[in-house]
């Protein structure tokens, strides 16, 4: 999204700084966002002695990787980090030749033009105020406010933004109150870390993460989301699976595959009812439903005169039926288990108001927080089995990782794998089933087993899970020699990021 054209963000609730972001991580300390931008510009100016526009520069052009800038460093040297970044930075004698006269001649509009009202860039070029700021107004305009270069011919040194927003502003205050937005959301659109919530209508929150940017976050306003791409929570399908089954399921394509075949002459889509082996496009073309080879039209129930399939052909056939079928096995339960999802998350909301009434009905304080705690555990584990369906057609199939595994390591990873799986399906329509009860409306003795079959279940389904987890990790990835990153496996859910005041 080009945030210089966009006013998107423009009715959000924004900090002090403009951005309303949040941390997310519980082992790494709490910033708002402004101090956390501090922070890395601080940790900047501090390495390399700079000034503030010096090392926001420098952070702008590396996305805010303060470790990639450190890297650069130590690798490179200093020289060759300021000049990838288009950055000039004077020692202390520096000093304008301005400073000897009091009229200078403006290069761009060629007037004569009192030195006060010129300005001198860090590559040493100096135009008078109304063409610098002419040319600010027209880069802004252009979205390119995060990088603006000196308008010296072949000179891609970065404007000052302090001396730009001063000029803009003297112009257009409107203009260079935008600007200051443009340069704020950088940290956010143009650093790894750190990621706007997708809520729609747009809670005007972003999201920062320590350390590991494949990771489930939930925002403050509620929202759930994978924050390497954004998408729902998926774990533990991998982003780049998740991809490609949203594509897959957009083409809707397997029902046709298995049940139809291209006529070799004219390619339009044939279906067969029944009969023998030998079908007949409308183009007239006879061919063998087996391969899809054309043929003539002498044949018996069990052959065609003068064909024989090709094996390579008849085993690619048979590949893409499997595979079609693998899809549609695992598009239903994935489904099946979506609307499940959907059904629960109404039934944690339905189990809150009925805690309220048990409450209220209550003459003494009883913690009711098995039922919450069972009904998150449902959500949570619901959520996983759906996407492992995802991850087992595309980890097992013939096309993802197909090198790095024989038929013989897949189909024993599959079997370990369908295990644990089975083990937390069977399990948690036991705990659906136990939360949709109305135990409310139960006796004592009857309401306390309920109660120990729900905290029994809660606590088992958190092992299943983690174990599905492990068995992915260690059976299925750790030796394959290549790296799937999928978003780690929580107990408590997604990563909560907390509100700052």
């Amino acid at each position: 999204m080009d945030s210089d054209s966009s006013d998107y963000y423009d009715d959000a609730p924004y900090d002090d700084d403009g951005i309303g972001v949040e941390v997310s991580d519980a082992d790494s300390p709490t910033h708002d966002g402004s101090s956390c931008k501090r922070e890395d510009l601080q940790k900047v100016m501090d390495l390399l002695s700079l000034t503030e526009h010096h090392a926001r520069t420098l952070l702008i052009h590396h996305r805010w990787d303060v470790d990639k800038i450190s890297e650069v460093f130590v690798n490179k040297g200093k020289d060759r980090l300021y000049e990838e970044a288009c950055v000039t930075v004077h020692d202390n004698g520096y000093s304008s030749s301005l400073q000897r006269s009091s009229i200078s001649t403006c290069e761009v509009c060629m007037d004569e033009v009192p030195v006060n009202k010129m300005t001198t860039m860090d590559c040493g070029h100096c135009f008078c105020n109304n063409c610098w700021t002419e040319h600010f107004l027209v880069k802004i305009r252009e979205g390119q406010s995060r990088h603006i270069s000196c308008m010296a011919h072949k000179c891609n040194v970065v404007c000052d933004e302090g001396k730009i927003r001063i000029n803009v502003a003297k112009k257009d205050p409107d203009l260079a109150k935008k600007f200051d937005r443009y340069i704020l959301e950088s940290y956010v659109e143009d650093n790894k870390w750190v990621k706007w919530c997708p809520s729609v209508p747009h809670c005007g929150y972003a999201i920062r993460v320590e350390n590991d940017e494949y990771c489930e976050v939930e925002c403050a306003c509620g929202v759930q989301f994978c924050f390497s791409c954004s998408s729902e929570r998926h774990s533990p399908c991998s982003c780049k699976m998740l991809e490609l089954w949203n594509q897959k399921n957009k083409d809707g394509m397997d029902w046709i595959n298995i049940n139809t075949k291209k006529c070799p002459k004219c390619h339009k889509t044939v279906e067969k009812h029944g009969g023998c082996n030998l079908v007949s496009c409308i183009c007239g073309q006879p061919f063998c439903w087996l391969c899809g080879g054309a043929t003539g039209l002498a044949h018996t129930w069990t052959s065609i005169h003068g064909h024989t399939c090709e094996e390579e052909r008849m085993a690619k056939a048979a590949r893409s039926k499997s595979d079609s079928l693998r899809y549609m096995h695992n598009l239903g339960r994935f489904k099946a288990h979506k609307d499940s999802l959907k059904a629960e998350i109404t039934l944690k909301k339905k189990l809150q108001s009925k805690i309220s009434i048990m409450e209220a009905r209550d003459k003494q304080t009883v913690d009711y927080s098995w039922v919450t705690n069972g009904a998150e555990r449902l959500v949570i584990s619901r959520r996983i089995l759906a996407y492992s369906y995802p991850f087992a057609y595309f980890m097992f199939g013939h096309v993802f990782l197909r090198e790095k595994m024989t038929k013989d390591e897949r189909i024993i990873k599959q079997n370990l794998f369908e295990q644990q799986q089975q083990q937390v399906e069977s399990h948690i329509e036991k705990l659906s089933l136990f939360l949709a009860e109305p135990f409310d409306e139960y006796p004592e003795k009857e309401f306390k087993e309920s109660k120990m079959k729900i905290i029994t279940l809660s606590g088992l389904m958190d092992r299943l899970c983690k174990n599905l987890y492990d068995c992915i990790d260690n059976a299925i990835l750790l030796d394959l020699g290549t790296t799937i990153n999928i978003a780690p496996y929580r107990s408590k859910g997604a990563d909560k990021a907390v509100e700052i005041d």
